[in-house]
Formats: structure tokens, C-alpha cells, sequence
């Protein structure tokens, strides 16, 4: 009960809560409270999508090299590295461009009721997963024309 006399009192949350509360605001002639909750970290979807695309760009960059080396003899390696490598190059340019969104958002100063995001490593990992994917890509590409004309 309200005596009048400065804020009205707001009983503590339950002691069973999830998370604990931040801060309890009493609203000014009402028996209640604003409960502001901290909000957990999310990690960045983008750096995460970087990441997988960066090792499936590394993972198709090989299938060029394995596919381009092994069908020279026979004349269709290099049409089948040439195949390959625009999907894995494709998947590298992609990983590099959400790994680079993935750190802009990681950076990008948040108020504190305001979501704040993680995986700079992430990121990162996407990026250079992207960057590696694409230079395998041209390397086995190279090889496996270079086995197809000699």
C-alpha cells in the first residue's frame, strides 16, 4: 500500500525470473514497475553466413583442382574446373562481402537497450575463408588448364 509520501513501493521481481532484471522503474500512480531486462549478445548472422560460404568456396576450390587434374587426359577437365570454379568463386566473393557486413555490424556502436552483436573471429574466419577460397580457385583453375594443353 501507498502512504502518500514519495514513490510508491514496487515489489521485487519473483526470484525464480530467467534473468535478472537491469533496473525496476516504478510508474507514478500505478502499483507497478517497468522491469528493463539486459539483453544478451547475439552473434552476427552475417559473419556466420561468411564463414560457411568461405569453407564451401575452399571446399568447391578443390573439387576444380580434382576435377580439372583428373579429366585432362580425357579433354573435359578444364570444362569441369571452368563449371566449379564460378561457383566457387562466386561462394568467395560472397563469403568476403558478409564477412566485411558481419564486422560493420559487430562494430557499429549500439546503445545499451539495443541489441549488440559478437563474432569478430567469426568474421574474420569469413573473410579470410572467402579470400583463400577464391586464390585456390584461381590456382587450380590454372593447373588444370595448364595439364589439359601439355
Amino acid at each position: 500500500m501507498h502512504n502518500g509520501y514519495g514513490p510508491p513501493r514496487v515489489p521485487p521481481p519473483p526470484a525464480e525470473a530467467v534473468r535478472p532484471p537491469r533496473r525496476v522503474d516504478p510508474v507514478p500512480g500505478t502499483p507497478f514497475g517497468l522491469v528493463q531486462l539486459d539483453v544478451p549478445p547475439v552473434t552476427s548472422g552475417p559473419a556466420i553466413g561468411g564463414l560457411l560460404a568461405g569453407i564451401g568456396s575452399i571446399v568447391v576450390a578443390l573439387l576444380v583442382g580434382c576435377f580439372g587434374l583428373s579429366g585432362a587426359r580425357a579433354g573435359w577437365g578444364a570444362w569441369a574446373a571452368g563449371a566449379f570454379a564460378v561457383l566457387s568463386g562466386l561462394a568467395g566473393l560472397a563469403a568476403v562481402v558478409l564477412g566485411l557486413i558481419g564486422r560493420r555490424q559487430i562494430n557499429r556502436p549500439a546503445p545499451p537497450p539495443a541489441v549488440r552483436f559478437t563474432g569478430r573471429g567469426i568474421a574474420l574466419a569469413g573473410i579470410s575463408c572467402g579470400a583463400a577460397g577464391l586464390g585456390l580457385t584461381v590456382l587450380a583453375f590454372i593447373a588444370s588448364l595448364v595439364a589439359t594443353v601439355v
